[in-house]
């Protein structure tokens, strides 16, 4: 029930503090995996279309996970996304994504918001929710990160012990005006949880059209450490 209560009072807070501070924006990149709805401090009418695809390169039970979705700035710092997760050619779940920025600190050169994930599962005919607080610094010119931290598989009436840790923090460096490096590290708790670690290349391919590849380990809970690939292409509008 508190859980409940905490997951309202956030999302409202995340619709209701929309508008993007007038201070500057850092300037900060993108997870590949644990993707964003827009970057924070978005203006209204940005428009995104992008497609995420993983998959491991060993085990028998090697399956391509890949997700389109589309994200649109509704207002100045309020984001939506709609995203539909494939494992192979299945569909398997419905996703929803609201997103709002809070503000900025730090002289400018710091931004955060936060972030409610909505997600319905066609198999078991269920709906969990997630909610995490995003944070990011630009350190330098070339350096900056983004950190979340919060809770998923949060379902009505069930425990609040079932719910499980999310953590998801990338490490960015600007190569030049196109290119990026990156090191982005996933944890999620419970019994389904598990470690990613993506070493991960950022590229603009043409105006507006970028590409993200990563090759990393992914040790999840009860198994081996096995590794795993993945690209993201974005389209901006």
């Amino acid at each position: 029930m508190i859980m409940k209560r905490l997951l309202s009072a956030a999302l409202a807070s995340c619709i209701a503090v929309w508008a993007a501070p007038a201070a500057a924006i850092p300037e900060i990149p993108e997870p590949m995996v644990f993707d964003m709805v827009r970057g924070l401090g978005a203006s209204a009418g940005e428009l995104e279309i992008n497609a995420l695809a993983t998959s491991p390169f060993s085990g028998q039970d090697r399956v391509v996970e890949w997700a389109p979705e589309i994200e649109y700035a509704v207002a100045d710092g309020l984001a939506l996304e709609f995203e539909l997760p494939f494992e192979n050619r299945r569909l398997t779940e419905l996703k929803l994504g609201v997103q709002g920025t809070l503000g900025t600190m730090d002289g400018g050169r710091m931004i955060h918001g936060l972030q409610y994930l909505g997600i319905y599962d066609r198999h078991d005919k269920s709906t969990s929710h997630a909610l995490l607080y995003l944070l990011g610094r630009r350190h330098s010119e070339r350096w900056s990160t983004m950190s979340m931290i919060g809770v998923g598989d949060v379902r009505v009436g069930q425990s609040e012990k079932v719910a499980g840790l999310l953590i998801n923090h990338t490490t960015f460096y600007n190569l030049n005006e196109k290119q990026i490096a990156a090191l982005e590290l996933n944890f999620k708790s419970g019994p389904d949880g598990g470690l990613l670690a993506m070493p991960q290349f950022h590229t603009a391919l043409a105006k507006k059209v970028s590409l993200q590849l990563g090759t990393g380990l992914d040790k999840q809970r009860g198994a081996r450490a096995r590794p795993v690939g993945g690209l993201r292409l974005i389209r901006e509008f």
